[in-house]
């Protein structure tokens, strides 16, 4: 082939790339949905530029964000879209759920084979003890300790509707799905809420109890897409409706287990699935080091930076306005001091549907919300520091406001302001693994799976180089105070 037929053949294989569709898989925060993000992904990257946005936190965030367009399906359940999306209390068929999404521009398709539901489960020798295997059992014993899922505890179909139904006296308290296994075992509760197919439940040998009043809708394993998906990338659309009913409740189970018992990657369980993986386990240094270390810390770095910089620059206004006014100084520093005090994921989860977007951009707003406070408090503190005779001796050699201001003001604070910045800067790059949880990347993308697998080598893998980016932050900032200046 000459020259000429090999820049028409690059020229073809860029513009094929640049026609390909591209498509953004969105998952929950647990190890089913996380898997089942990475088959559809899996099976649609052959026909498209596929992302998998992991892990994004609730029903409430990852169906916001499909709504906005910042991805364009997810896996999920059908009691869950109509209990906690419609607000339907009776069971309703597949194709109700559809239509009635419709007019959001959301369908619902895909049954993918098998059900898994809602159920509360207990050590089985504890439960055999108190002989309970019902849900009604449950109202005779109003001293177990039952801590259930933050989503669980809010959700309609969850704990405030079950309660009510079987008359149930326990003030349950919440608890991370990923570890209340490991609060099972160490028989620090006595009850939990499950998933029916998470793979623990037959190597801790608990009790599903029997929900006898039947409270729980049915839970059929669907995708909810958006409805122009199918027409932008069709060939990959007929890939991803290839996976309808070809995963029943046992293979379910299994690939959980490998996952969560297993310690195998998401991406690599569903290869396997999908028949093209070796299915080697991973070694902590392996997935310290892994492929994604360099992408992380790219995003991790560039989040905390930009969250900094933002803070920083509105924050030392906002100091400089509440030092030089008592009457704005209160509701300033009030205002700062109580952004501190929003939740994280409230926080994020408020910001989604305001910036019409998940990942980086709400991400960003958060973050450098929270970096304000130390900034500010000690903007005032510099300002306050400064000799009032040097400013006056700035006026009476004619300088103007803005010159005293930055010829005389901030260069004297400046000292008391970095230490803010330093602050802020070393809190923000711990306070920025919360971004994985809207799919803006970093390290907090490791710790949210490890804690939604209670996989201690995964989180681990997450938190040391969180860690260390932050002791490096402390290392920098604390080199350049002591950096001697020119001519001292």
């Amino acid at each position: 082939m000459g020259a000429a037929g090999c820049v028409a053949a690059a020229l073809g294989a860029a513009t094929a790339q640049a026609a390909q569709p591209s498509i953004t898989v969105g998952s929950k925060r647990f190890t089913e949905s996380y898997i089942l993000g990475e088959i559809v992904r899996a099976s649609a990257t052959p026909h498209a530029a596929v992302v998998h946005r992991q892990g994004l936190g609730n029903t409430a965030i990852v169906f916001e964000a499909l709504k906005s367009g910042a991805i364009d399906l997810y896996p999920d359940y059908t009691g869950t879209i109509a209990r906690e999306i419609l607000k339907r209390d009776a069971e309703v068929p597949l194709a109700e759920l559809d239509a009635a999404l419709a007019p959001l521009g959301l369908g619902v398709a895909v049954p993918l084979g098998f059900h898994n539901g809602y159920a509360l489960a207990m050590r089985g020798d504890e439960a055999s003890r108190r002989a309970i295997t019902r849900l009604s059992d449950l109202k005779s014993h109003p001293d177990l300790r039952l801590a259930l899922s933050h989503e669980f505890l809010a959700r309609a179909d969850g704990w405030p509707g079950l309660a009510r139904r079987y008359a149930l006296p326990q003030r349950p308290t919440g608890i991370d799905h990923g570890i209340a296994y490991a609060a099972l075992g160490q028989r620090s509760i006595d009850a939990t809420d499950i998933y029916t197919t998470d793979a623990k439940i037959a190597r801790e040998r608990l009790t599903v109890l029997a929900d006898d009043l039947g409270h729980f809708p049915r839970y059929e394993a669907v995708l909810v897409y958006r409805r122009d998906l199918p027409a932008r990338a069709p060939a990959a659309w007929a890939a991803i409706r290839a996976l309808e009913a070809r995963i029943d409740a046992a293979r379910m189970v299994a690939l959980n287990a490998a996952a969560e018992l297993d310690g195998r990657s998401f991406a690599s369980v569903a290869q396997e699935f999908l028949g093209s993986s070796s299915g080697t386990r991973t070694r902590f240094v392996d997935k310290l080091f892994g492929d994604d270390f360099w992408r992380l810390l790219r995003q991790h770095v560039w989040l905390t930076t930009l969250a900094v910089a933002a803070a920083l620059a509105m924050g030392v206004p906002l100091g400089i306005v509440a030092a030089r006014s008592r009457r704005l100084a209160t509701p300033v520093l009030g205002v700062a001091a109580m952004l501190q005090t929003v939740p994280s994921l409230a926080l994020l989860a408020m910001l989604i549907p305001l910036v019409g977007d998940i990942g980086s951009t709400p991400a960003l707003i958060a973050l450098s919300l929270y970096a304000l406070l130390p900034i500010v408090q000690n903007t005032v503190a510099g300002m306050a520091g400064v000799p009032r005779g040097l400013t006056q001796a700035g006026v009476a050699l004619g300088l103007s406001a803005r010159q005293v201001l930055a010829e005389i003001e901030l260069p004297l604070a400046w000292p008391v302001i970095a230490a803010g910045v330093k602050t802020a800067a070393v809190t923000t790059v711990g306070t920025a693994t919360i971004a994985a949880f809207i799919g803006a990347g970093g390290f907090g993308e490791r710790i949210a799976s490890g804690l939604a697998t209670n996989d201690h080598a995964t989180l681990l893998a997450g938190a040391i180089p969180a860690a260390a980016l932050a002791l490096l932050t402390q290392l920098a900032f604390t080199g350049m105070a002591r950096r001697p200046r020119r001519g001292a």
